[in-house]
């Protein structure tokens, strides 16, 4: 199928896509993470972007967080005529792009962590990822045939 007659749509923190038909999903990431999953058998492909792993349990409980992210993209993935067998998953970001002196931060490693932890808890295999590291990462999500293509976004310095 050609790419020219795709949906597009940017991907922003915090939100998640799902789609039947044929889109190409954009986003960026940092320590942020993404978990796309597609359905080999249907055609069909979401993704989520999630900044923090866990929700506290106060206020919204939003795809801020991945464990409401990563449940939430699996539910509106079988609402949309998905089978949960057929998932499968490609996991990336996570990269600790900002450098802090203290290791309790490490929001990227906290947030691949959680992927793969409710990812194996919902017997969905991950097929592919890139995680973790310095630096940042562009991808794009083909819904139809689950291709994934990633680049690395350089660092750059910016002394004041």
């Amino acid at each position: 199928m050609d790419n020219n007659n795709f949906k597009e749509h940017f991907l922003f923190p915090s939100t998640i896509y799902t789609s039947n038909s044929p889109a190409i999903v954009k986003t960026v990431l940092g320590s942020c993470v993404s978990v796309c999953l597609w359905d080999a058998i249907n055609k069909c492909g979401g993704i989520n972007h999630y900044m923090l792993p866990f929700w506290n349990g106060k206020g919204l409980a939003s795809p801020k967080y991945g464990n409401i992210a990563i449940q939430k993209l699996i539910k509106e993935m079988i609402d949309i005529g998905c089978k949960r067998n057929n998932l499968i998953a490609k996991v990336f970001g996570g990269g600790e792009v900002i450098d802090v002196q203290s290791a309790s931060f490490q929001i990227g490693v906290r947030n691949s962590v959680i992927a793969h932890e409710i990812l194996r808890d919902e017997k969905i295999k991950i097929v592919s990822k890139s995680l973790g590291g310095k630096l940042g990462r562009k991808i794009q999500f083909n819904t139809f045939n689950g291709e994934v293509i990633m680049r690395y976004i350089k660092k750059i310095n910016c002394d004041m």
